[in-house]
């Protein structure tokens, strides 16, 4: 049974914490699937200041939503249009101070302001994005990049 453990501390501290429980969640699961919901959820829990937090994947030429936590979300995205999109065309982490700011964005929820994605890539194949939305403007930032990029990478070994 997974306990959920408390996220108190520098944030270096809890996203190392959050990136040992995704490891302790995924362990000897081969299903892709439940891996990211799970990976979804775990997020969900730990980032506080956030609306939406989820997966797109890549099918053909454009990102399908797949596992997430927040409201219902668009579910086809274009390779090379909005945030998602652009971040998984170009394979580069996109963090985006004020969505209304970037050319091309898609506005699935009003209420968000401020974007995180990070590419899901596996053996050198676009698999996916993490899509972390907020309400507040300039929500993340380096910290939160590198630190999500590092979750993304733990998560690839087990989809």
């Amino acid at each position: 049974m997974f306990q959920v453990e408390g996220y108190e501390g520098k944030r270096e501290d809890q996203y190392n914490l959050v990136k040992k429980q995704l490891k302790a969640l995924i362990e000897g699961e081969p299903n892709q699937i439940a891996n990211l919901s799970n990976a979804s959820a775990l997020l969900n829990q730990f980032l506080d200041r956030i609306n939406w937090v989820g997966f797109y994947l890549l099918d053909e030429e454009q990102l399908v939503l797949g596992p997430f936590q927040g409201l219902p979300a668009c579910v086809r995205i274009p390779l090379g249009r909005g945030v998602c999109g652009t971040s998984a065309a170009n394979r580069e982490t996109l963090l985006v101070a004020d969505v209304h700011a970037f050319p091309g964005h898609i506005a699935c929820d009003a209420a968000s302001k401020s974007e995180i994605v990070v590419p899901l890539v596996k053996d050198g194949r676009l698999i996916g994005v993490l899509d972390i939305d907020s309400p507040e403007l300039n929500r993340f930032d380096e910290l939160d990049q590198k630190h999500l990029e590092e979750f993304v990478s733990i998560l690839s070994v087990a989809i």
